[in-house]
C-alpha cells in the first residue's frame, strides 16, 4: 500500500505547482516519503476507526482542506516537515493544501473496479491481516 500512495503523492506534489515550488529538490524525495507514511499512517488509523473501510472511504472521496481526515493527517505531518527539514509555514501550508488532493485520488483508485493495485482488501491486510487472518487463527484453535 505504501508503494502506491507514495507514487499518488508524487503525482499529486508534480501536478500541484505551489506544493513542487516549495520542496527543496536535495530533499524532495525524503519529503515525499514523509508525506506517503503520514497519508498511510491516517488511512490505517481511519479504516480502523468505526464505520470501518467504507465509511473512511467515503470520507476520502469527499476530502477537503478541512475535513477532519486531512486535519488530523497535516496536523503531525507539518510539524514533522518542520522540524526535519526546516521548511518555513509557507512550504509546510503548500503541501498541505495537496494533502486532499491525494486522499481523492486515494479513494477513487481503491473504487475503481478495473484498478486492483489498491483494494479495500489490501487496505484491510496492512491493518494487521485482515478479518480471514484472525479467522484462521481461531479456527485453528477450535
Amino acid at each position: 500500500m505504501f508503494d502506491q500512495i507514495l507514487n499518488m503523492v508524487k503525482e499529486q506534489m508534480g501536478s500541484h505547482p505551489q506544493a513542487s515550488q516549495v520542496i527543496p529538490a536535495e530533499h524532495a524525495d525524503a519529503i515525499h516519503h514523509e508525506i506517503a507514511g503520514a497519508v498511510e499512517n491516517g488511512v490505517k488509523s481511519q479504516a480502523a476507526s468505526p464505520g470501518g473501510i467504507g465509511s473512511m472511504l467515503s470520507s476520502l472521496a469527499g476530502a477537503s482542506s478541512g475535513s477532519p481526515v486531512a486535519n488530523a493527517i497535516t496536523g503531525g505531518l507539518m510539524g514533522t516537515l518542520t522540524s526535519k527539514f526546516n521548511l518555513p509555514p509557507a512550504a509546510t501550508g503548500a503541501i498541505a493544501a495537496a494533502i486532499p488532493g491525494i486522499l481523492q485520488k486515494f479513494a477513487h483508485k481503491t473504487n475503481d473496479p478495473n484498478d486492483h493495485s489498491l483494494t479495500a482488501d489490501s487496505i484491510l491486510g496492512s491493518l494487521g491481516g485482515g478479518g480471514n487472518a484472525l479467522g484462521g487463527a481461531l479456527g485453528g484453535l477450535f
